[in-house]
């Protein structure tokens, strides 16, 4: 039996209700219940429209901190967060694009989700690639523009992009201007938010199918299912067991994988939840941090270094794990094993160092 709790609105508290009220979900919340699918949804639209105090928006967002969030929770939030985004008009049957977009929140080695989208669009796989500046400064956006792409570049230069190059680097801000009622807020808490999660449920480009590194173990079966109901073709998330948002080659990885082997059905498919170890992949065991970059110029170099197969073999085996996840999820294999020897091939033949040099061009509004 739940045990009472004061009132929650004595008299001297009680006000009128206005727009963007938050105080219905806080008592829920307070009480220790969760939101429905509906719930979310309203409290979310309130907040992605800026109706939601600061002060209010603060304390729903502690809350749901204070726990794992919930299926419902997250689906009714990446909906709305997605019937607002800015989409990324294309001809590519959305059931094909790839995302590899993580959450961020855990230590870093190197850019080892963007890179493994160029390898994995170089193979063939078209790749919507969301993603933002990082706290670090060295964040996909951060290197991509070391680099000499332009991140920030509109919506049909990015489709160009994607049709001309196989991939596209959608920018955050540029897609979710709702999300401009948030960030301050996000930015005075110190602690990661149910945002970090909704960021790669949302690609602008409507993808589904993805590779998703998580800052912790216990969204991993969670973020699956959500995926799930989101209508995911196929879709890996993980965390490894040396705390990594990435398929490590230090330590055995936590994967969950959702498989739809029915497209034209927007629901439902296949989920498991297992492990799998460098030796299992194929790839060296070495700890991926022993090549941490220490700047975003060093991230870019050992970017580089990789597409040019001549990084160190943490960098390169780091790289295959992670790109091998990212063609399993887009579709080129049939298994992770059989993902990182096709990315192994593809490395070697010079097609993704050449996929990177026509994102640059044509980002800038070049011809490839």
């Amino acid at each position: 039996m739940e045990a009472p709790l004061p009132n929650l609105t004595p008299s001297e508290f009680a006000r009128i209700d206005r727009p963007g009220d938050l105080t219905p979900f806080l008592k829920l919340l307070i009480r220790g219940h969760t939101l429905t699918v509906d719930q979310s949804r309203a409290a979310f639209t309130e907040i992605m429209t800026g109706s939601a105090h600061e002060a209010e928006l603060g304390a729903f967002l502690a809350l749901l901190a204070r726990r794992l969030p919930t299926v419902d929770e997250l689906v009714g939030a990446a909906t709305v967060m997605r019937e607002r985004a800015t989409a990324l008009p294309t001809t590519i049957d959305t059931a094909r694009i790839l995302d590899t977009a993580g959450t961020g929140g855990a230590p870093k080695s190197f850019n080892v989700s963007t890179l493994a989208a160029i390898v994995a669009a170089s193979a063939g796989v078209p790749v919507a690639k969301h993603g933002n500046r990082s706290r670090t400064g060295r964040g996909s956006a951060e290197v991509l523009m070391q680099l000499g792409v332009d991140v920030d570049a509109h919506v049909e230069i990015q489709r160009r992009c994607l049709e001309e190059v196989g991939v596209a680097f959608c920018f955050a801000p540029r897609h979710h201007p709702a999300a401009k009622h948030v960030m301050p807020t996000r930015k005075a808490l110190g602690f990661p938010t149910i945002f970090n999660l909704l960021g790669p449920l949302t690609n602008p480009a409507r993808a589904r199918r993805q590779a998703i590194g998580v800052y912790d173990r216990g969204f991993v079966p969670i973020l699956a299912q959500v995926l799930r109901e989101l209508g995911a073709i196929r879709a890996l998330v993980y965390h490894s067991f040396d705390g990594l948002d990435e398929i490590s080659t230090g330590a055995a990885t936590l994967l969950a994988e959702v498989a739809n082997d029915a497209p034209l059905d927007s629901r439902g498919g296949t989920m498991r939840v297992f492990e799998v170890t460098p030796e299992m992949l194929g790839v060296t065991r070495v700890n991926p941090l022993s090549v941490a970059a220490d700047s975003v110029q060093d991230a870019a170099d050992l970017f580089i270094a990789v597409l040019e197969n001549r990084a160190p073999i943490a960098a390169r085996d780091f790289t295959l794990a992670n790109a091998g996840a990212a063609l399993w999820a887009g579709g080129s294999a049939d298994t992770l094993r059989g993902g990182v020897e096709l990315a192994r091939t593809t490395l070697a033949c010079g097609k993704s160092r050449a996929t990177l040099d026509g994102l640059i061009r044509v980002s800038q509004g070049r011809s490839v």
